[in-house]
């Protein structure tokens, strides 16, 4: 039972009155407003707001209407009292607001007359123990629901519903929240918005001064509210005013003075005006300009003034600092008062460069100085400059600037000549250390171009790899020293090689690496042996490999051109036709074409016309009668630049068969009439073959007609005068005579003795 009503940036409820920011005033228009201003234009029942960084005028809860013309009241008892106030009841509307009663025999639960229902005052029975009817759920959940629809419209509200059994009735309690976004954060003059902030509510945007401004109290912070604005800070930020105090003339041409505030630690730039008028009014004005740049909190100068005049020297800081002019007003002495008594003091400025101060002195004398200088370097043990010289010069304050390195810690010693006690004077210095590369490029022989901004003294340390060549590593390392602003080296490079260069100042802690890859140059000339031929048989093309020393090898390639269009051909042309394109003959052709990593370390041979493919290209026999040109070609390519070299390797004039064509032709001969002979050996070999089988076969045969024919003549009886052996012998021979061919083909029959 708990209403929070939330003031600022669209927090208003569009159902409930009671939780209304705004008072019920009469409608109308704010008589007498200035309409030029927003906010004083606003109607008297409308408020004015700031969104988006804009002002508008809204009307307050209970009406609607521009907020400025008119804002007249919404009658809220247009849905209907059940929808409204609940079951049995009446709804009243009232100017910015209603209010409920409860019908005849029925009471509100908060025992008053009237009611407004978001606390969860319903009506109920006058009979105790509870509700008469009881609580009609879904009409009241109807009445949250359309509460809810219209409260949901503001995107900066959100809701929470609780609901209470209390006395067998239903009690409602919501919570409205604000979602406050505020925005960017205002602008504060002269101050800079730093760090991460929120825009929600409580957020907190923090600033800080810019250069030559400071904060007149506190921290400088802004807050956002609920009213989804941002607070203004107490404090800004406030110029700072910078003030010269003390302003006083030493050694009657010198001034010296302090600054405040002390805390300024920056440069500040001084305007020095000096002003001056000799006694005698006749002779001329003396009136200059000078600035001089310095961050010490006690600046002092020695200015070239004349003897015996009235000068008066203005001093203040230029933009964009600001400060209060300091003035001081002083006399010179004259000429003839001066002592030359040899005193001198020395002030620095540029580094390099310092002034000559004459304290007492004749005017135009003319001043002898002897300079000693001695240089050195912390961080280079072996680094000495060191000179000295002489300086003549007839003015009061001269200027000298000295050649100097940078980095490098100086002690100037400087000695009056000529004066009694040779008065002398010693200065220390410590010149700026230099070294960012300011250009670089690599110009078309692969030579390094450097460019500086400053001087001083580099280190170069230079690596270069091949990833084509395992075993290729380069590394120099030198040092620069540079003189000039704007100074510049070349470096001597190999092509084809992947280089990381470091150029660090000595006087610097890191270096600057750059990396860069050269161009590649044209291979080296192919390593053959010129031939011309003349009508007889070509020799075969030996192969060297060549080294990849200007960058990676691609291909060899053998070419065949007309002879004519020798002193015409280009090495670097990508045209590379085969032979059986149509502008062979006319142009030349590629008969052969391999690559780098296919050639052996020590050499290959190749025969011209030999019908092969080597690679894409068909190695196609030379036409007879025609002259030719053959050319080796070795390419390189890398990052899609392509280079090449050639050389002839011969000149065949009236072509004929190569040496291997001369070759294949004599060895066809040869195993023709090998083959004719194997041809003919073979048939004698095979009529003998077939002769000894028949006699053996009429051996075999003769041998059983024998043991036949024996036994035979065993049984007639041949009167022991033949053996058994000699029995079967006679027959054999007459069966090989029988079966051999020879002789009659009829069986001879053996007749008694030695027949």
């Amino acid at each position: 039972q708990t209403v929070v009503a939330c003031q600022g940036k669209r927090s208003r409820p569009l159902a409930w009155r009671t939780l209304g920011c705004g008072s019920s005033e009469a409608a109308g228009v704010n008589p007498g407003a200035d309409y030029s201003d927003v906010c004083a234009s606003c109607h008297k029942h409308a408020t004015c707001e700031q969104r988006e960084g804009k002002k508008m005028c809204i009307c307050k809860y209970g009406f609607v209407g521009n907020g400025r013309t008119h804002c007249i009241d919404k009658n809220e008892c247009q849905f209907g009292a059940t929808v409204v106030c609940g079951n049995h009841t009446s709804c009243h509307n009232t100017l910015g607001g209603f209010y409920c009663i409860c019908l005849e025999g029925y009471r509100a639960t908060n025992n008053n007359k009237t009611f407004i229902p978001n606390d969860g005052t319903f009506c109920t029975g006058t009979q105790e123990g509870g509700c008469s009817e009881g609580l009609n759920f879904l009409s009241f959940f109807v009445t949250i629901l359309i509460i809810y629809i219209i409260l949901e419209k503001s995107s900066k509200l959100k809701f929470t519903f609780k609901f209470i059994c209390r006395e067998k009735c239903m009690t409602l309690t919501f919570f409205i929240f604000c979602k406050i976004n505020c925005g960017r954060p205002p602008e504060v003059p002269h101050a800079v918005l730093v760090g991460n902030h929120s825009s929600s509510l409580g957020g907190v945007a923090h600033y800080v001064c810019q250069e030559g401004f400071e904060s007149s109290g506190g921290k400088i912070t802004s807050v956002c509210t609920g009213k989804g604005t941002w607070r203004a800070s107490a404090f800004t930020c406030t110029e700072i005013i910078i003030e010269i105090n003390d302003l006083a003339v030493f050694n009657n041409t010198c001034v010296r003075w302090q600054r405040n505030p002390r805390r300024i630690n920056s440069e500040l730039v001084y305007e020095i005006h000096i002003k001056g008028q000799r006694l005698d009014p006749m002779e001329s004005v003396h009136e200059e300009t000078v600035n001089l740049t310095t961050n010490s909190r006690t600046p002092e100068v020695c200015l070239d003034l004349h003897q015996g005049t009235n000068y008066t020297v203005s001093i203040s800081t230029t933009p964009p600092r600001r400060s209060v002019p300091a003035v001081i007003a002083f006399q010179t002495a004259e000429d003839d008062l001066l002592e030359d008594d040899g005193i001198f003091n020395i002030s620095m400025f540029n580094e390099a460069c310092l002034k000559l101060h004459r304290h007492s002195r004749k005017v135009g004398s003319e001043q002898v100085y002897q300079f000693k200088v001695l240089g050195q370097r912390q961080y280079l043990n072996n680094f000495y400059h060191s000179t000295s010289f002489n300086f003549t010069t007839r003015e009061q304050a001269a200027v000298l600037c000295l050649d100097l390195y940078p980095a490098t810690d100086y002690t100037v010693n400087v000695t009056l000549l000529g004066s009694p006690e040779r008065h002398s004077v010693q200065i220390t210095t410590t010149t700026t250390p230099a070294g960012r590369c300011r250009c670089l490029s690599v110009s078309q022989n692969n030579e390094l171009r450097l460019t500086w901004s400053t001087f001083s003294m580099f280190q170069f340390r230079i690596r270069g790899q091949r990833w084509y060549q395992k075993a290729f590593a380069q590394e120099v390392i030198f040092n620069i020293t540079a003189s000039s602003q704007t100074p510049e080296t070349c470096l001597d490079l190999s092509p084809g090689t992947n280089y990381s260069i470091s150029i660090q100042a000595l006087s610097s802690e890191l270096p600057v690496v750059i990396s860069l890859t050269t161009r590649i140059t044209e291979p080296p000339l192919p390593e053959i042996d010129f031939v011309t031929v003349h009508g007889g048989p070509l020799p075969r093309l030996r192969l060297r490999k060549a080294e990849e020393i200007n960058g990676p090898i691609s291909s060899y390639q053998v070419l065949v051109l007309p002879l004519a269009l020798q002193s015409t051909f280009v090495c670097d042309s990508e045209e590379a036709p085969s032979f059986f394109s149509n502008a062979s003959d006319a142009k030349g052709y590629v008969t052969a074409e391999l690559l780098a990593k296919d050639i052996p370390n020590d050499a290959m041979e190749i025969s011209i016309g030999d019908r092969l493919y080597y690679g894409k290209y068909y190695n196609a026999p030379l036409k007879k009668g025609n002259d030719y040109c053959i050319i080796l070609r070795i390419t390189s390519e890398l990052n899609k630049v392509r280079r090449s070299s050639c050389a002839v390797w011969a000149q065949v004039k009236d072509s004929s068969l190569t040496l291997q064509q001369v070759v294949g032709v004599g060895l066809g001969s040869m195993a023709a009439v090998i083959v004719l002979a194997f041809l003919s050996f073979s048939a004698v070999w095979y009529v003998r073959l077939s002769f000894l089988r028949n006699e053996w076969n009429g051996g075999r045969m003769g041998l059983e007609s024998g043991r036949t024919a024996a036994v035979e003549e065993g049984q007639r009886g041949d009167g022991g005068r033949l053996s058994r052996a000699q029995r079967i012998l006679r027959g054999w021979k007459a069966g090989v005579r029988l079966h051999s061919g020879g002789g009659d083909c009829s069986p001879v029959p053996v007749k008694g003795q030695g027949q």
